[in-house]
C-alpha cells in the first residue's frame, strides 16, 4: 500500500537481487525512499534495481559487492553517502544458507556462513549507526533472522546458531544506539517461496501442509513486517523480533 511513509528517507538493503530483500527494496522506494541495493551479483542486482526504477516511484541504485566483506561495506556506506547526502535506515538482508550434518560441517563452511550473517550485518549495522550519528537524525537498523534462530531444524546447526545470534545483537545494541534515537530490531522469517526455494518441487506443499496458516509465506508477507519495523511508525519499538511464519513456531511441526 502507497503510504509516503519513506519520502525523503535513504536505506540500504543488502542481498536485495531477489527473493526478500528485492521486495523489501521495491516496496522503500515504491512508498518513497532512495535505495541503495547491494548483492553480490553485479548483473543481478543491476537489472532488479532497472526494475523497480521502471515503476517510476522513488529510486534505487545498484552496488555490487560482498556483503561479508567489511572493506566493502564501509565503501557502500559511503557510496549512499556521496549519492543521497544521508542514511535513514539499514537492513542487513545478506545472509548465506549451507546445510550440513553437524558431525561432518567442515570449518570452511562454517567460517563462510558466519562471514556473511554475523560479520557483515554487525558491521554494516557499525557503519550506519555512525553516519547516522553523525546526521544527529536518529534511524533504523534491521537486521533478518529466520526461525531456525528459534526452532531446530536439521542439517542448519551453524545458519540456526548465526540467526539467534542476530537477535541478541540487535537486543544489545538498544543499549548502544538509543541515545542516538537509533532502533534495532529484527524480522525472523519461516518458510517463504522465493526463486531459491522454489527450486525445490515439493517444498510449498510440504510447508503448506505444516504450516497453521495453510500456506508458506510470501516475499511481501516478510517485506511488510520489515517495513513497518524500520518505518517512523515504528520509532518506539526497539529490541525487539517479529516472526513471519504463519504460526509454524507455535507448533514446530517437522519437515521431514
Amino acid at each position: 500500500m502507497m503510504n509516503n511513509d519513506f519520502t525523503g528517507l535513504t536505506a540500504i538493503v543488502t542481498g536485495a537481487g531477489n527473493g526478500i530483500g528485492f521486495e523489501v527494496a521495491k516496496q522503500l522506494a515504491m512508498n518513497g525512499a532512495s535505495v541503495v541495493m547491494n548483492d553480490i551479483d553485479g548483473e543481478l542486482v543491476a537489472a532488479s534495481s532497472a526494475k523497480i526504477n521502471a515503476l517510476g516511484a522513488g529510486q534505487t541504485y545498484p552496488f555490487a559487492g560482498d556483503a561479508g566483506d567489511v572493506a566493502v561495506i564501509a565503501h557502500l556506506v559511503n557510496v549512499v553517502v556521496e549519492k543521497f547526502g544521508r542514511l535513514d535506515i539499514a537492513i542487513a538482508n545478506a545472509g548465506i544458507t549451507l546445510f550440513g550434518d553437524f558431525l561432518e560441517y567442515q570449518p570452511e563452511a562454517l567460517q563462510s556462513v558466519m562471514r556473511v550473517n554475523l560479520q557483515g550485518s554487525f558491521f554494516l549495522a557499525q557503519q550506519a549507526a555512525k553516519q547516522m550519528i553523525k546526521q544527529q537524525s536518529g534511524g533504523s537498523i534491521l537486521f533478518m533472522s529466520s526461525v531456525t534462530g528459534h526452532q531446530a531444524h536439521k542439517n542448519l546447526a551453524a545458519y540456526g546458531m548465526t540467526k539467534a545470534a542476530l537477535e541478541m545483537l540487535g537486543k544489545n545494541l538498544v543499549i548502544e544506539l538509543s541515545p542516538y534515537n537509533i532502533t534495532v530490531n529484527t524480522v525472523a522469517p519461516g518458510a517463504t517461496l522465493t526463486e531459491r526455494t522454489l527450486e525445490d518441487a515439493e517444498y510449498k506443499a510440504t510447508w503448506s501442509r505444516i504450516t497453521p496458516m495453510g500456506r508458506p509465506a510470501t516475499v511481501e508477507d516478510v517485506a511488510n513486517a520489515v517495513l513497518f519495523m524500520v518505518s517512523p511508525k515504528a520509532r518506539h519499538i526497539t529490541g525487539q523480533n517479529i516472526v513471519v511464519d504463519g504460526g509454524w513456531t507455535a507448533v514446530s511441526v517437522s519437515p521431514y
